[in-house]
């Protein structure tokens, strides 16, 4: 069932990829597609156990890190750079206070060093764009979608309560991510 919805989205994203003009077809439907399955991903394994959140949680700030630098270096548009910069700063601290309670050794889950498939090809179809702050904030708007339910998914967990109150406290600047990328959108 879930292939099946995945090969659904993916064709519609290739459908929809076909009429944009100022990104890679491909690259479009690669992106497009991402948005759902990470919000599937973020729902279901991300949010129902500590392994799961913890690699969900640490590959989402790794890639709202790596692609918020890649937009301080290429925008020109002050309102994405400045969005950038918050992002960037508040997705190292919310990184850095999560690898502090998995060091502390009182969960049993072990920090990832490098982005997954899904979101290195987000990161290099955005290195590759060249509507660059339209595609920026698209990437933007749906990772933190997927963030907040990731992050508010986990918030509530008993047997974790210390990354459960991460989870809790991160979420407002999330969704303050969130918000900035859709005015910006709009």
């Amino acid at each position: 069932m879930i292939r099946i919805l995945i090969t659904g989205v993916a064709a519609a994203a290739l459908l929809a990829a076909c009429g944009e003009q100022e990104q890679d077809p491909v690259n479009a439907a690669q992106d497009a597609a991402s948005a759902p399955v990470g919000q599937m991903s973020a729902a279901t394994l991300g949010a129902n156990t500590v392994e799961g959140y913890v690699t969900n949680a640490a590959i989402g700030d790794m890639y709202e890190i790596q692609a918020a630098e890649i937009a301080l270096e290429r925008s020109q548009n002050a309102e994405v750079r400045e969005l950038a910069q918050m992002i960037h700063d508040d997705h190292t601290a919310a990184s850095e206070a999560m690898g502090q309670i998995v060091q502390s050794g009182q969960i049993d889950a072990e920090l990832p060093t490098e982005l997954d498939e899904r979101r290195q090809g987000l990161i290099d179809n955005l290195r590759d764009a060249d509507n660059f702050d339209e595609v920026y904030i698209d990437q933007q708007v749906a990772a933190h979608e997927e963030a907040l339910t990731l992050h508010r998914g986990f918030a509530d967990h008993d047997d974790a309560p210390e990354l459960a109150a991460h989870a809790a406290e991160v979420s407002g600047p999330i969704e303050m991510h969130l918000e900035r990328a859709r005015a910006l959108n709009d």
